[in-house]
């Protein structure tokens, strides 16, 4: 299997306020089927998306995009910019430029709320939708523990380094080998000459809340968004360990939409990885009922 970036090809587009983003472009467009797109975390890139995108190539064309300010495309002059309505912006621009004109949907974290604003402003655009430890409530603690992490990310000395600072920071990560932590810590960081380096602008936590907004319960729960996405296949992928998606949540989003496929995965916190067998078979449950 092709680890490398000779599996992709990368589309370069421009957005309506000047940034060039980056997309990765896997498999062919005439498969026929209906493709994918990835949509990565807060601070996350198109590489969480990489064995996920390989595994479905040879049946469907797959695009995992650096979000403005991620990845390989470019920071934002204004950091006001790095939202949710913007993003989803960027991503239309995206599926026009590429003339596709419906996708499947997976979105860790982030990614999931540009899915759901997506639904929202181009419902014929989404055959069917992926939330990966994402639903309409997130709970306070994990928001808290993200906002700690964007106040104290600092480049780590080296890979060895950056290793070990991605295991402390995900102890709800369970069974993973020593290969599979500096697989997580490069997908984490970037390679700047040999040394790791943050991947996405530090400036993406301005426009986070602070925690003691947090602590006070500020952020409002997101239902009438999740239910823009009634109508179509949806699967919701939760980590057992997660601290920002609870099992209470992943009911009442089954309640409220019955149709919804509800997976959790043992020994993984926020976010699985998407290439357990458990989100395995259930992505390719969702895909096989995509018309």
């Amino acid at each position: 299997m092709d680890h490398g970036a000779s599996a992709y090809r990368e589309i370069r587009f421009t957005v309506q306020d000047g940034l060039t983003l980056v997309a990765r472009d896997y498999g062919s467009a005439e498969t026929g089927a209906t493709p994918v797109l990835c949509l990565p975390g807060l601070t996350r890139n198109a590489k969480d998306f990489h064995e996920l995108a390989l595994r479905l190539a040879p049946r469907r064309r797959v695009l995992a995009l650096d979000f403005r300010g991620r990845g390989r495309s470019d920071r934002a002059a204004d950091w006001r910019s790095y939202t949710v309505p913007v993003e989803c912006t960027d991503v239309l621009q995206l599926l026009a430029l590429t003339g596709i004109g419906r996708v499947v949907a997976i979105g860790t974290s982030r990614g999931g709320l540009v899915a759901m604003a997506l639904a929202a402003a181009r419902p014929a655009a989404l055959a069917g939708v992926v939330l990966n430890d994402v639903g309409p409530v997130l709970e306070s603690e994990g928001l808290i523990q993200i906002r700690r992490r964007l106040d104290g990310a600092t480049a780590p000395r080296d890979w060895a380094d950056a290793t070990e600072a991605v295991k402390a920071a995900n102890p709800g990560f369970e069974g993973l080998t020593e290969a599979d932590w500096q697989a997580f810590a490069r997908r984490l960081y970037r390679d700047e000459n040999g040394r790791p380096a943050l991947d996405y602008d530090p400036d993406i936590a301005r426009t986070f809340p602070t925690e003691a907004m947090l602590e006070s319960g500020a952020l409002p729960p997101a239902w009438p968004s999740f239910m823009a996405l009634a109508g179509r296949p949806v699967l919701v992928v939760r980590g057992a360990n997660s601290d920002l998606l609870s099992a209470a949540t992943v009911k009442a989003m089954q309640t409220a939409m019955p149709a919804l496929e509800a997976v959790t995965v043992p020994g993984r916190a926020h976010p699985p990885f998407l290439t357990e067998p458990e989100a395995e078979a259930a992505i390719d449950r969702l895909l096989g009922r995509i018309p």
